[in-house]
């Protein structure tokens, strides 16, 4: 059934192509350049799709497949997972021979583990040639990588705002942070809020956390309660240590002090230390 939608759009290209009488066009010939450009940020299941096109499409793909096939040993070695051993070096010699072969996600693993190692300017430039090719993770991940090395935030917020405009959750809250603190960017409180409000919506659990401290003290809303506590208890729902912390107080102050030990319990166990003292008072409190 998932190969039915892939086979329809190979159909309709073949189709187009015998209308404009491009049926001998042998794309295997494009240059490597353009095929990475065009296909090198292509998830799995859309880069097998491209390759069910025509025969020419297919060879001129196979670089690409043969990457993903890295990118999975890569994997493998990396966690120790599937019968192989943990082995780094492994790892990043299948990410990187990947990468050479255009692939964004190998390009991605690669500069996470060059980070990782220590090898951080490498892995900035195996990040950037993710980037640009449009990977919104390679985007993201090199505007976090900018941050850390004091050269040019502006050029971060940059590319966390491409990711950000693409949908790329991590990349919102990266350039919220920003545009509130002010990093590489006038500070914006209002656009901050709404970033945060998108990060929130898509997910992100210290986003939730600062959409309701946003609501809460008024900076980049208008202040509302409500809101506040609708995103306070869904960052906490969603495992964020200090929302579980504030909203177990929330709703001790609100006279539920069952379901408030079973936050403060909660945000204790994730490491909230603050939470500890008020936690066994409410023990004290509640009957048996």
């Amino acid at each position: 059934a998932q190969q039915q939608p892939s086979s329809r759009g190979a159909s309709l290209v073949k189709q187009q192509a015998r209308e404009q009488g491009q049926e001998d066009v042998d794309f295997s010939q494009l240059p490597f350049d353009v095929l990475r450009r065009i296909s090198g940020g292509f998830s799995l299941p859309n880069l097998w799709a491209a390759s069910m096109v025509c025969k020419s499409w297919y060879q001129a793909l196979s670089s690409l497949r043969e990457a993903v096939t890295f990118v999975k040993w890569g994997k493998m070695y990396k966690h120790g997972r599937g019968g192989v051993p943990q082995d780094t070096g492994m790892a990043l010699d299948s990410f990187l021979k990947g990468a050479a072969r255009g692939c964004a996600a190998a390009m991605i693993d690669a500069g996470l583990l060059l980070w990782e190692q220590g090898r951080r300017e490498e892995g900035i430039q195996w990040y950037r040639k993710a980037a640009e090719l449009g990977d919104v993770a390679g985007q993201c991940n090199l505007g976090l990588a900018l941050l850390q090395e004091p050269v040019d935030a502006s050029e971060a917020v940059k590319w966390f705002q491409t990711a950000a405009d693409a949908g790329h959750v991590r990349a919102q809250y990266s350039l919220a942070l920003c545009l509130q603190q002010g990093r590489g960017v006038e500070p914006n409180p209002g656009k901050a809020a709404r970033w945060y409000l998108r990060a929130a919506e898509g997910g992100s659990s210290r986003a939730m956390y600062n959409t309701a401290l946003c609501f809460l003290s008024g900076e980049g809303f208008a202040r509302n309660y409500h809101h506040a506590r609708h995103w306070m208890r869904r960052a906490a729902l969603a495992g964020h240590r200090k929302a579980q912390f504030e909203h177990g107080l929330t709703l001790f102050a609100e006279g539920d002090g069952g379901l408030a030990l079973a936050f403060l319990e909660l945000a204790t166990r994730a490491g909230e230390t603050a939470a500890i003292h008020i936690r066994d008072a409410l023990v004290q409190q509640l009957p048996a």
